[in-house]
């Protein structure tokens, strides 16, 4: 096996064993990312020669004593997200040449540990999309099967891990971007509760619906992030107050006994494929033989629930994105005057998806059809 397809828990145990430095582990993924980013088109931005450097930093730390869970640990973050002197585009032409000052929390609980920031990973621009293709540097491949899409919007991040660019990656999620790619390319993807881990840093799209999660190889590899980005934020007043649970008690435990709610609407849906039906009824299948109780359960309102994304996502966004002008930061392009300037950066800076979520949201908050 590479190194660059352990997992963080194998990885771990390596690094803390000697078997292998946090250097020779950031190569490995380094090397694969050089093979393979041509056909996928995973990351933006590689951060080479700062990886290198922090690797080395990662294995005085080691030598030392001093590591922390996610010392020495390769790992990518979706662009949408702000990374200190790393460019972060949110897969947008009008944020091409923006370096953030700052790291959004839960990169910078990550980062001071000694983890190797890799690079950044393509998504569907500022999270509008759920196949990656809405990116204005192109779409990304699924890692198994390059005729296919990755999903999105977290789509880059998903196929990294997938394809063992990373041992894993931060995400974003506000309707299934990270559940969703993850499902597309076999990985773990995993949406917290709101609130759970801070959005400070985050590019938002919906405010009141985003979230930041990983995306890992393994559910262990999964819960033991969480173990480390989530808790209250004085920078995010909608962290939950709450002590953070233990997102690692359990593991050794079997699932015998315990209650998976089904909802029934689900499996009512119009235009639900007979494929997707099967399948999921196959593991529900499997959960009742490894001892699960299956209770059946309404979620009546669900089938509402695309329409009021489609109020909510888009007016939110809609009023997120005006801070992206051409004046404050980001691309400017030339105008004859300051609408013009305004226009013309946003008609070359936004992608038509982007376009069409701000005029439906605009749409929706506009005094006449409020």
């Amino acid at each position: 096996m590479s190194l660059n397809e352990l997992t963080i828990k194998q990885a771990q145990e390596g690094l803390r064993a000697k078997k292998f430095t946090a250097v020779e582990l950031t190569q490995a993924c380094l090397n694969r990312i050089k093979e393979r980013n041509a056909d996928i088109n995973a990351f933006i931005t590689v951060c080479e020669e700062n990886a290198l450097e922090e690797a080395r930093i990662a294995d005085g730390l080691l030598n030392s004593g001093e590591d922390a869970p996610l010392t020495g640990i390769p790992f990518s973050v979706k662009d949408a997200i702000c990374t200190a002197g790393v460019r972060s585009t949110g897969s947008a032409k009008i944020l091409d040449n923006y370096i953030p000052p700052f790291d959004a929390t839960v990169i910078g609980k990550i980062r001071k540990q000694g983890a190797v920031l890799v690079g950044k990973n393509n998504c569907d621009a500022f999270g509008h999309g759920a196949s990656n293709e809405n990116s204005m540097y192109g779409p990304v491949r699924n890692p198994h099967d390059l005729s296919k899409v990755a999903g999105g919007s977290s789509g880059g991040s998903a196929a990294a891990v997938a394809d063992n660019m990373c041992l894993f990656a931060i995400a974003e999620d506000t309707g299934g971007s990270i559940r969703q790619p993850a499902s597309f390319c076999g990985v773990v993807g995993f949406r917290p509760s709101y609130g759970r881990n801070s959005r400070y840093g985050i590019m938002p799209m919906a405010s009141s619906l985003d979230t930041v999660g990983p995306i890992a190889k393994t559910s262990y590899d999964a819960a033991l992030l969480m173990s480390q980005t989530a808790g209250q934020d004085a920078l995010d007043a909608t962290t939950l107050q709450e002590q953070t649970p233990n997102y690692l008690d359990g593991f050794d435990k079997d699932i015998s006994g315990l209650r998976v709610g089904v909802p029934k609407e689900y499996l009512e849906l119009e235009g639900l494929s007979d494929e997707v039906r099967t399948m999921t009824e196959q593991q529900i299948d499997k959960l009742k033989s490894l001892g699960c109780k299956i209770e059946s359960v309404s979620l009546p309102h669900t089938k509402y629930a695309i329409a009021v994304y489609y109020i909510l996502v888009p007016s939110e966004d809609s009023s997120n994105l005006g801070r992206l002008d051409g004046i404050r930061y980001g691309v400017r392009e030339k105008g004859k005057d300051l609408y013009d300037l305004y226009a013309t950066s946003r008609e070359k800076g936004f992608p038509e998806e982007v376009k069409r979520r701000i005029l439906i949201g605009t749409y929706a908050l506009s005094a006449g059809y409020y």
